[in-house]
């Protein structure tokens, strides 16, 4: 029995009805307007002028509904008030100017858009009606018990009459209408959370659409992660053998120190541009400057390599504007992952760089001697395991063809083969 009048001690479903009351209040202003047409036809009857108030009534009502504003409102106050989990719109999930908002924002049209104003509709009704029956039992619950009202006060029904001289009826009689009254205030919030996910929750369009977003969201950040890996981890491998080589030619050779030092300093400068602007994107702020990092790079990347001893043998051919967008970002981000493992496993010998840019495919090869007695397939990569598998998945969402491991005993090469696409 608990169990069954738990929900009429809920705050939540007092803030339903309110909710529903609230609708039928805001629906009031209108109500003027819609009896215009009945005033200006005289000659018609009491129930006709009625009728057709009415009509105009749910016409202007359903009007305010087609609102895109409305319809976000609607939701905020759903969720607030009747604790539906409901997304917010599609259209106004997106940033201006990001991939897809066109098409995100044309969902919420034709008949979709219908059904904001039928939850409109349901709302002013289901309020009107709940709120003129609840108000009445409240009110007979207040004077049905003897004396609050006088003497004749009372409630008759099918001849049936309780007054203040029956005495413990009508107070059981009180009782019953303000449970009623509860009772019915719990019915309409059932009836405004069933239809909310239905009428105001994502059409299937819609869904398609936030799924289609939130796989974008996903891929987004997964990009971020590997440069995030990709352009720290570069930078602490360079930094610690760069900060290696300025400490032992520290007195001999202060050039070559202050030459390091610089090169730290340039490194990390980088590394941190990269960071905020992954942070930013998070957080999902709107960062400055988004570090895209191409092929064009490519030289600055090798002259710090060179900063911190590294023997670096590069054969570039072939012309790299055909080398764009995505494509060359990832490059880049490949070369910077496989230069790094060579640095650190290299054992202080040359690293052969090779970048060919043909019509229709991009050959990237590192090589380099890896120290003697360390297993190739440790030796060339961290332990971490990250470095080899995120490479691999970058080359096969790119349609690419991927091979690291040794060629010969003591030595490692990297060979990634690209497809280029020109531009139509």
């Amino acid at each position: 029995m608990f169990k069954g009048i738990r929900p009429l001690l809920r705050g939540s479903t007092y803030s339903g009805a309110l909710f529903a009351y609230c609708g039928a209040l805001v629906s009031l202003p209108l109500l003027p307007v819609a009896a215009l047409p009945a005033v200006a036809w005289p000659s018609a009857s009491v129930g006709v002028q009625f009728v057709v108030t009415v009509l105009v009534w749910s016409v202007l009502i359903g009007v305010i509904g087609l609102a895109r504003t409305t319809r976000r409102v609607l939701i905020a106050c759903a969720r607030r008030m009747l604790g539906v989990p409901l997304p917010d719109p599609v259209g106004g999930r997106r940033h201006a100017g990001s991939p897809g908002a066109g098409s995100a924002s044309a969902t919420v049209s034709g008949a979709d858009r219908l059904r904001t104003p039928l939850w409109l509709l349901a709302h002013v009704a289901l309020g009107w009606a709940g709120a003129q029956l609840s108000v009445l039992l409240f009110v007979a619950g207040l004077l049905l018990p003897g004396g609050w009202a006088g003497a004749e006060a009372g409630v008759s029904v099918d001849g049936w009459s309780l007054r203040p001289e029956h005495g413990w009826q009508s107070w059981v009689a009180a009782l019953v209408c303000l449970v009623l009254a509860a009772a019915l205030c719990l019915a309409v919030t059932y009836a405004l959370r069933w239809l909310a996910p239905r009428l105001l929750g994502p059409s299937s369009a819609e869904r398609l659409a936030l799924a289609a977003e939130r796989e974008r969201e996903l891929a987004e950040r997964n990009r971020l992660a590997h440069e995030l890996h990709d352009s720290i981890g570069h930078t602490l491998t360079a930094a610690t053998i760069q900060a290696a080589v300025a400490g032992e030619v520290l007195c001999a050779d202060p050039v070559a120190a202050r030459a390091a030092l610089r090169s730290i300093e340039e490194s990390t400068r980088a590394a941190l541009e990269d960071l905020d602007y992954v942070l930013g994107m998070l957080r999902e702020e709107q960062p400055g400057t988004a570090p895209a990092r191409t092929l064009a790079d490519l030289p600055e990347l090798l002259d710090r390599l060179r900063h911190a001893g590294a023997v670096v043998e590069p054969a570039l051919s072939g012309d790299f504007t055909q080398v764009q967008g995505t494509l060359s970002r990832a490059a880049y981000r490949i070369l910077q992952e496989g230069l790094t493992n060579a640095l650190r496993h290299g054992a202080g010998r040359p690293i052969e760089v090779t970048v060919a840019a043909a019509p229709d495919r991009l050959e990237l090869s590192v090589v380099n001697r890896t120290r003697t007695g360390t297993s190739s397939a440790t030796g060339a990569f961290p332990t971490s395991g990250h470095g080899l598998p995120g490479l691999a998945e970058r080359v096969r969402l790119l349609h690419g063809e991927f091979h690291a491991g040794p060629d010969e005993p003591e030595r490692w090469r990297l060979t990634v083969r690209l497809p280029v696409r020109l531009p139509a």
